[in-house]
């Protein structure tokens, strides 16, 4: 049995014999100063030879190890190449200045969050926390009944469930790969990818969402997570958005010229203008005209939530569009806004086919003709906001009830729902 006094009695060790270093080319004091630990041989208690040999445990540095293993750290610790990786710290060893921020091609340590550059990104960032929400938080009791009573719904509303289920649970996901495997990676400002990371997370629960509404339904999941494969104005809309993001989701894909600059421009009006900012227009609208006729409310709750998600990724993907334009002004030329242009326009039009195909007649005080008008006055307002000229004239909202639910504040109704600007406890106010 160990005593105190035996358990704090000080053991001399052995001293080991340290391997001569390699200096590498000069560097800088501070990048020495970074690598200092890596470099110190006195690592705690170091074994003796006995302890090796043996193979005993001992106490080292508040924890038991097995001798042989920690000597073999310790050894590689010592002959660490220290070149490795010196390159990166000597881009990054200086405190970064405001002005040295850019949102692409910046060699400024990533890492370095402050002092901000872009507010407004840290602000969305802020924004997006205070509105979190989860599916489960949302009651689909009254979806189930509805859905399986023979006459709670019209052939025609089934489809329009069917197809926006159909589409959006595949969408967000191809939005999130789209970030986490190229926007992220290219994208050299920290506030903005803080922002990233939290609408990665969002696209993860608006996914989770549509998973819940189909799982809700009892629907069949094959029909409904294949629908982008099967149904050919759902297929279209996914594998256009697909194309602009093959190359950049290639890992060896860099910017740094103005060819692959553009490239990751255009990656960013594709999935922020057209596919959160126009493909997801003609079903939000049916969905939510179904919320507002008391049908399928669960639904549509889920879809405002989402809406509201989708409204601040497509403000700042515009906002972070125009600053990489203001940057880099020789990305912008006439070429590429013309290509931009007619990326929305094509867009647009893919949208107007999807509206058709949903609603072959009239259906929940709409029909394709007054979709198609809503998607034109769309299409305009994503042109104006990249600074290109409107391409419709003398179209109008012919849904001004959209606006409302995107803009309303506050609606609180205590005994049937949630707050519906849905904010975590610490954030809500009752004003």
């Amino acid at each position: 049995m160990l005593s105190w006094d035996e358990f704090n009695q000080e053991e001399t060790p052995t001293p080991v014999t340290e391997p001569k270093i390699e200096q590498p080319p000069v560097i800088s004091e501070v990048v020495q100063e970074a690598l200092k630990p890596a470099l110190d041989s006195k690592m705690g208690s170091v074994p003796t030879a006995a302890d090796t040999n043996t193979g005993t445990k001992k106490q080292v540095s508040g924890g038991t190890a097995n001798s042989s293993a920690l000597q073999k750290a310790i050894s590689d610790l010592q002959s660490l190449n220290i070149t490795d990786g010196v390159e990166e710290l000597e881009g990054s060893a200086n405190r970064v200045k405001v002005d040295d921020k850019r949102m692409i091609n910046c060699r400024a340590d990533l890492n370095q969050l402050v002092p901000f550059k872009y507010d407004w990104a840290w602000q969305k960032y802020l924004d997006g926390c205070a509105n979190h929400w989860m599916p489960q938080e949302v009651n689909m009791n009254a979806d189930i009944a509805l859905w399986k009573n023979p006459n709670g719904l019209t052939e025609d509303e089934r489809l329009i469930v069917k197809r926006n289920l159909g589409f959006f649970a595949t969408a967000d996901s191809l939005v999130a790969n789209n970030l986490v495997l190229a926007i992220y990676r290219l994208v050299t400002n920290p506030e903005c990818r803080q922002y990233i990371l939290r609408q990665a997370f969002e696209e993860a629960i608006h996914t989770h969402a549509y998973q819940y509404c189909i799982e809700s339904l009892a629907m069949d999941e094959g029909e409904i997570f294949n629908m982008y494969h099967e149904i050919p104005s759902v297929a279209k809309k996914a594998s256009w958005g697909l194309k602009y993001t093959k190359s950049l989701s290639d890992p060896t894909f860099n910017t740094g010229t103005v060819e692959t600059d553009q490239e990751l421009l255009k990656n960013l009006i594709a999935f922020y203008c057209c596919l959160e900012g126009i493909f997801f227009y003609c079903g939000f609208t049916q969905i939510l005209s179904m919320g507002r006729r008391n049908k399928m409310t669960g639904t549509s709750e889920q879809f405002q939530y989402i809406l509201r998600d989708e409204s601040m990724h497509l403000n700042f993907g515009i906002d972070m569009i125009n600053q990489i334009k203001l940057e880099n002004p020789q990305l912008w030329t006439d070429s590429m806004k013309e290509q931009a242009m007619q990326m929305i326009l094509q867009a647009t039009q893919l949208e107007i086919e999807y509206a058709r195909d949903t609603m072959p007649r009239g259906v929940l005080g709409m029909n394709a003709a007054m979709m198609e008008e809503y998607l034109q006055f769309i299409a305009n307002r994503r042109l104006v906001q990249i600074g290109l000229p409107e391409q419709f004239d003398s179209v109008s909202n012919p849904f001004p009830w959209m606006s409302e639910i995107m803009d309303l504040r506050k609606e609180k109704n205590f005994f049937e729902t949630r707050v519906i600007e849905y904010q975590t406890g610490g954030a809500l106010t009752w004003d």
